[in-house]
């Protein structure tokens, strides 16, 4: 992992709820968007990891945040981005979604992923082409089950196929003889 992405951690900035001023950029913690702010520290394409606090989803794995555009994170969310032309960022996101990260994680009543530890994460690096592939069908997948205006007239689509399949089957006779 260490080599897969560059860690941006040293470049956050915490920000107290008291301190904070309303606005238009998402404030990024461990878990998601915790609050918009009026300025941004961060600017182009991230995946955040949870670094304490919420580091671990139910299953083991790890929680991520995948977020682009003008933001500001927080010092308990890891902020990756690409450091090598040999793995794709958005790769990195689905494939970390597989990951049992339990062993890396540190602490009993604060779980904590330290930057030593998550940089031992093995990950495979199968071809740019492989990457490019594989992204854009887990993002398509993502998309429908996600995305109300995606999904929905998908599976709407389908289940019209699906009964005019079984319409025509089932008002199809045979004439007497």
């Amino acid at each position: 992992m260490g080599e897969a992405a560059a860690n941006l951690d040293s470049k956050r900035r915490p920000v107290t709820r008291s301190d904070r001023r309303g606005g238009e950029y998402p404030y990024f913690g461990a878990n998601g968007v915790q609050d918009y702010v009026d300025e941004y520290i961060f600017d182009g394409t991230f995946l955040l990891m949870g670094e304490d606090g919420s580091v671990v989803q139910k299953d083991g794995t790890p929680v991520l945040n995948w977020a682009t555009g003008k933001i500001w994170v927080n010092n308990h969310a890891h902020v990756l981005v690409e450091k090598s032309s040999d793995v794709r960022l958005r790769f990195l996101f689905h494939y970390l979604q597989t990951v049992d990260i339990t062993s890396y994680v540190t602490g009993g009543t604060q779980p904590k992923l330290n930057q030593g530890n998550m940089n031992r994460i093995e990950v495979p690096v199968p071809s740019l082409e492989d990457q490019d592939r594989i992204v854009a069908i887990l993002d398509k997948f993502d998309a429908l089950v996600n995305d109300l205006s995606v999904g929905l007239p998908a599976e709407l689509r389908a289940r019209r196929q699906q009964y005019e399949y079984y319409r025509d089957r089932l008002l199809t006779f045979e004439e007497a003889a």
